[in-house]
């Protein structure tokens, strides 16, 4: 078995077997795995907001889901996968507040999931599995040679998409 790579809010980071790549607290962040089936190679980013462009100065591109995924593509790209090839696996955008509301601040989990799925579309990179929205926190952990995004939640039993 491959180390654990472990990535905080707001990073980015690439993995191949034997390693695996885990994210923990993804509330209203979204996690998002692209992966190359065929050389197995794989990346995941912790976005945070859904766009880099309402943001001034802002240095973390990671942290937002245009410029994050756009980065995650060029570095997985970069560790040989094939851009034909590219698969998406997304998870989180919890709406983690009791109450429903349509004010648009607190509604960071709708805004970051339909932010990602607008990126993948303009990539042109398929989104083959996916654990969106609801109200609890996720821990994803993605294995790239058996391409399991594994979930986890509080008080739920672990599942694989």
């Amino acid at each position: 078995m491959g180390k654990m790579i472990k990535i905080g809010m707001a990073e980015l980071n690439i993995c191949t077997p034997p390693d695996a790549i885990t994210t923990l607290g993804l509330g209203s962040c979204v996690g998002v795995v692209l992966y190359d089936p065929a050389k197995k190679v794989c990346g995941m980013v912790h976005v945070m907001l859904p766009d880099s462009t309402k943001i001034k100065n802002n240095t973390n591109r990671a942290k937002f889901a245009d410029t994050g995924i756009e980065d995650l593509m060029n570095e997985v790209l970069k560790l040989g996968a094939a851009r034909r090839n590219l698969v998406a696996k997304i998870a989180g955008g919890a709406q983690m507040f009791a109450f429903k509301s349509d004010n648009d601040m607190l509604r960071v989990g709708d805004r970051n999931v339909e932010a990602t799925k607008n990126k993948l579309k303009q990539l042109q990179i398929p989104i083959i599995a996916e654990d969106t929205g609801k109200n609890s926190g996720r821990t994803i952990e993605f294995y790239p040679e058996s391409g399991e995004l594994l979930i986890k939640s509080v008080g739920k039993t672990p599942y694989k998409i």
